[in-house]
């Protein structure tokens, strides 16, 4: 079977992360996020996939190859400018099959892709769309369904009164070839907006996914809890196998008056100094630093960064080769800039920036952070 994965976005809310980075390419603990996508599809069978790319295509290119060290194969397209997700699957057409699953490549999830499959085959649909019940109807556009799964129309933005469902679409769509007629070439198209509507009663259907998890990483909050996830198994991955069960990796240096919690990740490379304690949800990946008496609790800290003695950081991301000077305190999902510097006792948070004073009692310029 054959998987079409849209990776084709900015990535825009998890600047400056995603400033030169594209968002496929963000690291997920031990793989780059689109790695996890394709290894998810690989274990329902879907090894022939068609990645369907925009924003710095040359580095996913650079990043993914074959697909080979993730179980799959690639096919690549490039779209020239934003063709939307009708659009870019559009001019995917000729490499694709009768049947194939269409992804929005936002999604960490774990979604039994084969119980979809069995599903549409049984229902004799056109398209089956993946949702998911969600406790916050009103976030979000809803999806109505008769008693026999087929889609009976959508509802977005609705009113609390209108609300009588809590099912979403969650970006994973089993496809017929003969949709793609109704998809017009050559410009940007909303498969959501311009095709699902003219397949009410035309073989829509959707399948309900009880029990799995899904989440879009595409906010500093959500990025932070999904590696999160990853670590302690709420989504399932490859990665706790590949971990072992161990959250320090063979050539990490952990000082042997530290503390590493089960459910974080020291990675290869990385060094913990004296007495530093990092927390459950943290990533400390390769290269990295972290300082006598350090804490470290829900952060992602990527290869090279640094960070000084005493530092504080909780819910945060730390960029690439960043630096942080002693008793630096980073907290409530702001993201440091790759290369950026920040001077010791330097605070950084949502609700503002804290900057230490001189002796005349001038503050002190936190040079070149940059916080999301």
């Amino acid at each position: 079977m054959q998987a079409v994965i849209l990776v084709g976005g900015k990535g825009t809310r998890l600047r400056p992360l995603t400033a030169d980075r594209p968002k496929p390419l963000v690291p997920v603990v031990d793989r780059p996020f689109l790695g996890h996508a394709l290894e998810w599809v690989a274990r329902h069978g879907l090894t022939d996939v068609v990645l369907c790319c925009g924003f710095r295509s040359d580095a996913v290119v650079e990043a993914i190859g074959d697909g080979s060290a993730f179980g799959v194969h690639v096919t690549w397209v490039f779209e020239p400018e934003p063709r939307g997700t009708a659009g870019a699957l559009k001019m995917a057409e000729e490499y694709l099959q009768d049947r194939f699953v269409l992804i929005n490549g936002d999604v960490l999830t774990d979604m039994d892709l084969t119980a979809q499959l069995r599903a549409h085959e049984e229902t004799g649909a056109r398209a089956t769309l993946a949702l998911v019940p969600v406790e916050d109807p009103s976030a979000y556009g809803l999806v109505r369904l008769e008693d026999d799964g087929r889609v009976r129309g959508f509802l977005e933005k609705p009113k609390p009164e209108e609300i009588d469902t809590d099912l979403i679409s969650a970006g994973a769509y089993v496809l017929e070839r003969d949709v793609l007629d109704l998809i017009p070439a050559g410009r940007e198209v909303s498969i959501e907006r311009e095709v699902w509507p003219r397949l009410v009663g035309e073989g829509l259907f959707g399948f309900v996914h009880q029990g799995a998890y899904w989440m879009d990483i595409g906010t500093p909050q959500r990025y932070v809890q999904g590696v999160g996830d990853v670590l302690n198994g709420a989504v399932r991955t490859e990665t706790l196998e590949r971990l072992a069960g161990c959250p320090v990796a063979a050539g990490a240096h952990v000082d042997d008056t530290a503390e590493v919690a089960l459910g974080a990740h020291v990675a290869s490379g990385a060094r913990v100094g004296p007495d530093a304690r990092i927390g459950a949800g943290t990533v400390v990946a390769e290269g990295a630093f972290v300082g006598a008496g350090a804490t470290l609790d829900r952060v992602v800290l990527l290869p090279g960064a640094w960070i000084g003695a005493g530092a504080v950081l909780r819910d945060c991301v730390i960029g690439e080769g960043a630096t942080l000077g002693d008793a630096v305190r980073v907290a409530d999902h702001v993201i440091i800039a790759d290369g950026a510097k920040v001077e010791a006792g330097t605070i950084l948070g949502l609700a503002g920036v804290a900057r230490p004073r001189d002796a005349a009692g001038r503050t002190t310029p936190a040079r070149e952070a940059a916080a999301h």
